[in-house]
């Protein structure tokens, strides 16, 4: 018993110390996107990636999400049987020019707990459309993730309340496109309609 209660306290400890270690902001790069990741949330705070546009692209069949051992990251327990998908913040779409661009994509550093309607709709359509403007122009894309609810799962990641997009597009034309979106099911598929006004 006494062995028992011994093994049970370390475990407390290393569990307490480990948590503790947890970092609020980790900064992380890959080929062509980077961010800063929160270990404590378990979720990607900021990104910012350039829009590619192959033509003939790489199929992400097969590919399935990996973490990291170097920065502690959400994993597949945290979206399972709820409404939460794993939200690409770098589109695999806009990264399809090599097999390994695409990959890198779906690391749990860039997916965050994002509502599957605004994932699947609104989301989706706007990334269409960075797209579409990469065919004439450098595109630029920021994401700023936003925690206000304090929203944690029982799995400990914390889930955004919303998402803030910036689309910069660079040359002849510098324009900003700067949306927010409520990390809920989207009362409008227009992604135009969450376009932050000056």
């Amino acid at each position: 018993m006494k062995k028992l209660k011994l093994i049970l306290f370390f475990s407390l400890i290393v569990t307490a110390v480990f948590s503790q270690s947890r970092r609020d902001s980790v900064y992380f790069k890959a080929e062509n996107y980077e961010g800063i990741y929160s270990e404590v949330k378990e979720q990607p705070i900021w990104i910012k990636y350039k829009v590619k546009n192959c033509y003939y692209g790489y199929s992400r069949k097969g590919i399935e999400f990996y973490g990291t051992d170097s920065i502690w990251t959400s994993n597949n327990g945290d979206y399972y049987k709820n409404v939460w998908d794993r939200g690409h913040m770098v589109p695999a779409a806009s990264q399809n020019c090599s097999k390994k661009m695409i990959t890198q994509t779906f690391s749990f550093l860039n997916v965050a707990l994002q509502h599957q309607d605004l994932n699947r709709k609104t989301w989706r359509y706007l990334e269409e459309w960075e797209r579409e403007l990469a065919n004439s122009n450098d595109v630029e894309v920021e994401i700023d993730v936003e925690f206000k609810t304090n929203q944690i799962l029982k799995t400990g990641a914390t889930i955004p309340s919303g998402f803030y997009k910036t689309i910069y597009l660079k040359g002849s034309r510098n324009l900003t496109f700067s949306f927010y979106f409520p990390n809920t099911r989207p009362s409008s598929l227009n992604y135009k309609d969450y376009q932050i006004k000056d």
